[in-house]
């Protein structure tokens, strides 16, 4: 089994960007070995009061800068917010900013609130949006010319440089739940964060089910790391030490604290 490694993740929301430095300081100079914010355009509260988000990509781009020895990346990016094109250019600018410390987490998206208040366009056919968007990036990513004709996403001989510095191109964190989630999991991640079920019992399920559906695609299963995040409020730290053995000992070896 692959070691332990932790992360420490603040979303970003209802914060100050002083705040943040600090998070980003803390899990640099503390010893962790990733660190993430999110991608959310807007938050809004069970009494409908809008909290201040900051956009996640642009964080990045300050942690790159902020940070010398920290793994950092987005947990996880919404593909239907950008552009293909734009993701990959963006992916491959932290990369360079960071000295190749970038984690690409990427999902189908699933805020339906973001999607109606901006008119974002995708929602209802996620999954395949984010297959082809992730075949469009990989390319880019390693190959001189991209040609794609898909049913969401066009391209025609189209250039992509500079190349990452991570070869063959950054880890692909992949968060995921669903049965049509889980394929594409197997085919495109290093890495699948638990979309979160009710505890470790149900998360070592959901991992057995990867299990099966990599067998399916012909991939061995022992080449995707699992990991999950915790909520935790910095009381009981006896009870987060348990709840961390128990994923460890269902296969859990990336473990995120919120």
């Amino acid at each position: 089994m692959p070691p332990l490694r932790f992360g420490l993740k603040n979303s970003g929301q209802a914060t100050t960007i002083e705040a943040l430095r600090d998070v980003w300081r803390i899990a640099d100079e503390g010893g962790f070995d990733h660190l993430w914010d999110f991608d959310h355009f807007a938050s809004i509260g069970a009494d409908g009061t809008a909290r201040p988000v900051y956009e996640g990509w642009s964080l990045l781009a300050a942690i790159a800068a902020s940070t010398r020895r920290v793994r950092f990346g987005c947990m996880v990016t919404g593909n239907t917010y950008r552009h293909p094109v734009v993701l990959a250019k963006m992916a491959v600018t932290v990369d360079h900013l960071s000295g190749g410390r970038l984690e690409f987490g990427v999902g189908a998206a699933w805020a339906e609130a973001e999607h109606q208040m901006y008119g974002i366009e995708g929602l209802d056919h996620r999954v395949g949006r984010l297959r082809e968007s992730l075949d469009a990036m990989i390319s880019l990513w390693t190959n001189e010319r991209t040609t794609l004709e898909g049913r969401y996403y066009h391209f025609k001989d189209a250039v992509a440089t500079p190349k990452p510095i991570q070869k063959p191109h950054p880890p692909i964190w992949i968060g995921a739940g669903g049965d049509q989630m889980m394929r594409v999991v197997a085919h495109y991640a290093d890495v699948w964060n638990s979309a979160g079920g009710p505890g470790p019992d149900a998360a070592r399920e959901q991992s057995r089910k990867l299990d099966e559906v990599c067998q399916q695609v012909g991939r061995d299963p022992a080449t995707i790391r699992r990991s999950i995040q915790h909520m935790w409020d910095g009381r009981d730290r006896g009870k987060l030490v348990d709840l961390v053995g128990r994923y460890l000992e269902a296969g859990f070896t990336e473990q995120i604290i919120n």
